[in-house]
């Protein structure tokens, strides 16, 4: 798998931190690091906000151990989806 240009992965993971279902963003600016080169994979081959909000509420709770609906991977997918519509689909090789 390609991994995002810094940029890109600075910017989904400053969202993520934003979004930060765990209460800890403050501290670790890098624990949700290993959602960076999924999600990205899922962009760039044109995963769609349904797609981006399963993938969101399965990490949350086999890998994280949260109740998913508490921390609305939904309305997150949607901010992904907005952020990559705008900024990110110029980081998918070929986009240009």
């Amino acid at each position: 798998m390609q991994p995002g240009t810094p940029a890109t992965e600075n910017d989904l993971r400053h969202l993520l931190n934003e979004w930060d279902p765990i209460g800890v963003a403050d501290v670790v600016q890098d624990e949700y690091d290993c959602m960076l080169a999924p999600l990205l994979q899922r962009l760039r081959g044109g995963a769609d906000q349904t797609e981006i909000g399963d993938f969101l509420r399965h990490e949350l709770g086999d890998h994280f151990g949260l109740d998913p609906l508490a921390s609305q991977p939904e309305a997150m997918a949607a901010r992904v989806i907005a952020w990559w519509t705008a900024v990110g689909r110029a980081d998918t090789p070929g986009s240009m």
